[in-house]
């Protein structure tokens, strides 16, 4: 960001002072700029390439994200325009869904609507219908949209702000299963016992029509009250498939999620907690049983597959898993190969207690990361010998490969492929893009929740322990998750002494013990939305001071000037 003639880098990693030596941008203005000269002392030189505007503008957050991150963002016309001659799929040739009442479960906020669901009642057990977009039948292999979807790998999700894998024309509209417009889909319709045990699947290429959008909490409402058969028969589906997913011992971590609630005018309302209803767990449930058959399929038939995988932890992250447990006394069996099972009562068993959250974080932060192959290693979360992903086509390359394998495999029509040459290489792709989207989506919750927290300093806020480290305490907040550092050198005045083994933070003199999970009061000191850095110091402590100052500061309009408030004179040489 430009302040007179000196940037200030917005990642928090770049150190270091920058002058603009050529271009230009107004005063506050985000840039794109490149070094000329960089200089051991003193700032080095640099050129603006590009104004990416205000950086107290809408959307500024997301807008630092994407170029932080290189998202891609421009629309190649060869694309844009292969998407405007896009018309309605025919009938002939498909089969006919549409008297079949499936319905859309998605998010208050959503407008890409991929897959829609139904189930019924058997004598042996459920009928489930998934059915999926037929993105294929509109972005053919080699063709400029395939291109661009390729490149981008997936959507990008930011609360004011989406970046589609595919034009709007497809994503938001010949794409999207809207309510009473007809649309081709490929489907899958499996059966399963009365235990959840799938017993059969079949794939096919259809035309249908949503007979209701319905948002998860208005479906939550609707399975409570009783007054739909259709979504009742859903969630008693539901109920057989999460049987079968407790006895094959996949993971469930209960990991709580962010929504910022964002003004028309775009700057933030609100940050809290998504809260987790059934019916997330009804649309995860047959999304993840429609993903099983797909890969199933494709193995079957010999067919080249994208597979979603995930390897087991390793010994030495089980290793630092187990030390972490210790420290709630919950033990984890000893082994490097442990099954899902082993992890899922761990998850279990400290449901109830108020470090809940704590623990399934640091379980999360043990595995091994999902990503994409084209060899089959199992998906150790899921506990599943097999899976792909093929309900989200619209937001997710993968989903794209396994539908043109399905469609060549099954005869399902001409515009499939076998041709598997290059799909190594794009797994590791769209693997990265992936884990770019992620780090880009997080960048920009953490920017706006520092603009959020902005408006108040010197606020006690209720928060855990989620690290202990020589530079400090880290802390999450319990209101909205908001996490950062309480500085050592603003806690109580002592020797402190890092003890890796129990994760914790201890004074010589004082005593005071600072340990994972612990639940503090934690005064916000500093909140820099550029950065999305937060800084805390313990409620009365001597961090009151620098609150103060902090507030005097904003209100000026100035940063806070650097300072230790905890300290009293002196060195405070061993403090570690």
């Amino acid at each position: 960001m430009r302040r007179g003639r000196a940037l200030e880098p917005v990642d928090r990693r770049i150190l270091g002072s920058f002058e603009i030596a050529a271009g230009d941008a107004p005063e506050g203005s985000l840039v794109r700029a490149e070094i000329l000269r960089q200089h051991r002392w003193g700032p080095s030189q640099v050129r603006i390439l590009e104004d990416l505007g205000p950086s107290e503008g809408p959307r500024a957050a997301s807008r630092m994200a994407l170029a932080l991150h290189a998202v891609p963002t421009e629309i190649p016309k060869a694309a844009e325009a292969e998407a405007a001659r896009a018309r309605a799929v025919r009938a002939n040739g498909r089969e006919d869904l549409r008297d079949l009442p499936l319905v859309t479960i998605d998010g208050e906020d959503a407008r890409d609507f991929d897959d829609a669901v139904f189930a019924e009642p058997t004598q042996t057990g459920h009928r489930l219908v998934v059915a999926i977009a037929d993105v294929g039948h509109y972005v053919r292999a080699g063709s400029a949209l395939d291109a661009m979807a390729r490149e981008r790998g997936n959507s990008v999700y930011f609360p004011d702000l989406v970046i589609p894998m595919l034009p709007e024309a497809l994503s938001n509209h010949w794409c999207s299963l809207r309510p009473g417009e007809p649309r081709g889909c490929l489907f899958v319709e499996m059966t399963i016992d009365a235990l959840g045990n799938k017993t059969g699947h079949r794939f096919g290429r259809g035309i249908m029509q949503s007979h209701a959008r319905l948002t998860y909490e208005a479906a939550q409402r609707i399975a409570v009250a009783g007054t739909d058969p259709r979504v009742g028969a859903l969630f008693a589906a539901w109920r057989a498939l999460e049987h079968a997913r407790e006895r094959r011992g996949a993971l469930d971590l209960d990991l709580p999620e962010r929504e910022a609630l964002m003004a028309e005018e775009g700057g933030v309302l609100e940050i809290r907690h998504r809260e987790r209803l059934d019916s997330h767990r009804v649309i995860e449930a047959f999304m993840v049983l429609a993903n099983v058959a797909a890969a199933e399929e494709l193995t079957l038939r010999r067919a080249p597959c994208v597979f979603r995988v995930h390897a087991p932890p390793s010994p030495e992250k089980l290793d630092n898993l187990r030390a972490t447990l210790k420290t709630f006394d919950i033990r984890l069996p000893a082994g490097g190969h442990l099954h899902p099972r082993d992890i899922d009562r761990v998850l279990r068993a400290s449901a109830a207690l108020p470090e809940a959250s704590m623990i399934h974080e640091s379980v999360l932060r043990s595995l091994s990361r999902a990503e994409y192959a084209v060899d089959n290693i199992g998906h150790f979360g899921l506990a599943l010998a097999a899976y792909a992903h093929f309900t989200s086509p619209i937001r997710r390359y993968a989903d794209l490969l396994v539908h043109r394998a399905l469609i060549a495999a099954i005869g399902l029509g001409q515009d499939g492929t076998a041709d598997a040459a290059d799909w190594g290489e794009t797994a590791s792709h769209i693997t990265l893009t992936e884990r770019r989207a992620a780090l880009a989506e997080r960048d920009a919750m953490d920017r706006l929740l520092a603009a959020y927290l902005s408006q108040q300093i010197g606020t006690v806020f209720t928060a855990r322990i989620s690290g202990v480290t020589r530079a400090g305490i880290f802390v999450t907040l319990e209101t909205n998750g908001a996490s950062g550092l309480i500085p050592l050198s603003t806690l109580p005045h002592d020797h402190y002494r890092l003890d890796e083994a129990t994760q914790s933070l201890a004074g010589r003199h004082t005593k005071r013990r600072f340990r994972l999970a612990d639940r503090l009061e934690a005064l916000l000191v500093q909140a820099v939305p550029l950065t999305g850095t937060l800084t805390f110091a313990l409620a009365g402590s001597a961090g009151d001071a620098l609150a103060g100052e902090a507030k005097h500061a904003a209100a000026k309009g100035a940063p806070p000037r650097r300072k230790h408030p905890g300290k009293r004179g002196g060195s405070r040489r061993g403090r570690t």
